[in-house]
């Protein structure tokens, strides 16, 4: 996992001035970005809050931290007796993972063979291949080093089934070099 964009709601309506001047460290500028944003140190994240109650978060690594960020600034919120919603729902909207397949990739070789439908590959402007595969639903950058980048699914379990569909795919092809 490399990162991981989830979003919540912590109450109908935040005043983000109130929460700018009281939360130390928050960055807000509403001449520039209509959201307050605040980031943590452990674990490592950005969140965004906007006068909505609404609020996403990024730069986790995992899902316990996702709900370690949320739980750390609703008490700070708490603290400065603003109102918010008990055990917010958190939705994961984006997971971006990378893997390692093991060999190399000839990348011409490989956007032929995976059909260039659901393929997107021009090395003069991007060294990677773009392949999105339909079920999961993601984008798999693959690059000649058989590294791989999955982004776009919602859950680890789609990630992990994406990469060993890709894997497969690229093995029963003869695409994948040892």
């Amino acid at each position: 996992m490399e990162n991981i964009v989830a979003s919540t709601k912590f109450a109908e309506k935040l005043d983000l001035d109130l929460i700018a001047q009281s939360l130390e460290g928050a960055e807000y500028e509403p001449e520039q970005f209509p959201g307050l944003v605040y980031r943590l140190d452990k674990p490592k994240t950005a969140t965004l809050l906007f006068t909505s109650g609404k609020a996403n978060c990024t730069g986790a690594k995992n899902i316990e931290d996702v709900h370690k960020a949320v739980n750390i600034i609703a008490e700070k919120l708490n603290k400065l007796n603003i109102e918010i919603y008990k055990n917010p729902e958190i939705i994961i909207q984006n997971i971006v993972a990378t893997a390692d397949l093991g060999g190399e990739l000839n990348l011409t070789e490989t956007a032929t063979g995976l059909g260039l439908e659901n393929v997107e590959y021009e090395p003069e402007q991007f060294p990677g291949l773009v392949y999105w595969i339909k079920e999961p639903k993601v984008a798999m950058l693959l690059f000649s080093s058989g590294k791989i980048v999955c982004a776009g699914v919602r859950s680890i379990e789609d990630a992990s089934k994406a990469v060993e569909k890709l894997s497969e795919e690229l093995t029963s092809f003869g695409l994948l070099h040892y």
